[in-house]
């Protein structure tokens, strides 16, 4: 603790240290009369001990910028674990403490670029180096070029063309810069269409013939959203029930009424499931319980990121459940929007 901590001002301590600084003077003054010591002498020890009393004092007032100014140094060649000592509980103690608060966001901040940056060069690798090895294969006349071979390398393609829009999705969505154009649609339909198209693509991609069922309460239950993006979280849902389902599982999208005019929408399969301690991380980026069986089956670890996204965007809320008996239930509450 330095000496002038606890008091909660800037001005106070400074008039505490100018009336230590004064009393000290005085006192040796008063001393060096009674003493019979010369004027330069008084004068020269008033000075001196003056001069230690505003030092010792206002040590503890200067020493916070001394630390935040070797801090922002080392933070600026890319340290970011700097942190000041913040017992003061003036203004300039508010100042250190939410320096500490900067210097842990952009630690953070740093920690999910790296981590990004890693991620993607990892995902965009995979494809990549399969293209080249088929690719090379053909030039070299090591293979011929067959339906297959071909097939394979459109899927690849499609894969990179997957990861780079997802990306883009997830950056404008993390900017703010996606205007929700706000319409009203009936649910069956819309939750129908979506179910399909996700079951005919699963199904063209692995061969997956996992059944999808869809049932709204009540029947004409309307949504209120902006529906390419509310169409791209049911998708993106569907989908990765689809993936994770056994062949003699099944998909269960329903759609209910909630209160406020809003709508819950819940996607269910009989897959592993998630454990408990892994529900919040899920929508992570690039997380996966699974990153072998994902990665085959060409999951990006995105799609859940991009839908959290787009549902708080709306002002509603998701969140993953067990599902009984096994698997698990995406859950989404989407209030009703004002167009």
């Amino acid at each position: 603790m330095r000496p002038l901590d606890r008091l909660p001002s800037l001005k106070l301590k400074l008039g505490t240290v100018i009336f230590s600084a004064v009393v000290v003077v005085l006192a040796v003054l008063y001393v060096g009369i009674e003493t019979g010591m010369t004027r330069p002498q008084r004068y020269v020890v008033a000075l001196v001990l003056a001069m230690v009393m505003v030092q010792l004092l206002s040590r503890g007032m200067t020493s916070p910028l001394r630390e935040m100014s070797r801090a922002a140094k080392a933070m600026a060649r890319g340290d970011y674990s700097q942190r000041v000592r913040a017992t003061s509980q003036d203004e300039v103690g508010d100042l250190a403490r939410a320096f500490n608060t900067m210097a842990a966001d952009l630690a953070e901040v740093d920690s999910m670029r790296r981590d990004l940056v890693a991620n993607v060069s990892h995902e965009l690798r995979t494809p990549i180096s399969a293209l080249q090895a088929v690719l090379e294969n053909l030039v070299d006349g090591v293979t011929e070029p067959d339906a297959a071979t071909l097939a394979s390398m459109l899927r690849q393609t499609e894969r990179l063309g997957r990861l780079v829009a997802q990306l883009l999705d997830l950056s404008r969505l993390e900017s703010g810069a996606v205007p929700l154009e706000v319409t009203t649609f009936a649910a069956r339909p819309f939750l129908e269409a979506a179910s399909a198209e996700t079951a005919a693509s699963r199904r063209q991609v692995s061969g997956s013939a996992v059944p999808v069922t869809v049932s709204v309460e009540p029947a004409g239950l309307a949504l209120t959203g902006d529906l390419e993006r509310v169409h791209q979280v049911v998708v993106n849902l569907v989908d990765n029930a689809l993936r994770h389902s056994p062949a003699s599982g099944a998909v269960a999208v329903r759609a209910s009424a909630a209160a406020g005019g809003g709508a819950r929408i819940e996607v269910s399969d009989d897959g592993p499931g998630i454990p408990a301690e892994e529900a919040g991380r899920v929508f992570e980026r690039f997380h996966r319980l699974d990153t072998a069986r994902s990665a085959s089956g060409g999951g990006s670890g995105l799609g859940l990121a991009i839908a959290r996204w787009i549902v708080e965007l709306h002002g509603g809320a998701i969140r993953a459940e067990p599902n009984v008996p096994t698997g698990c239930r995406m859950v989404v509450d989407l209030p009703k929007v004002a167009p």
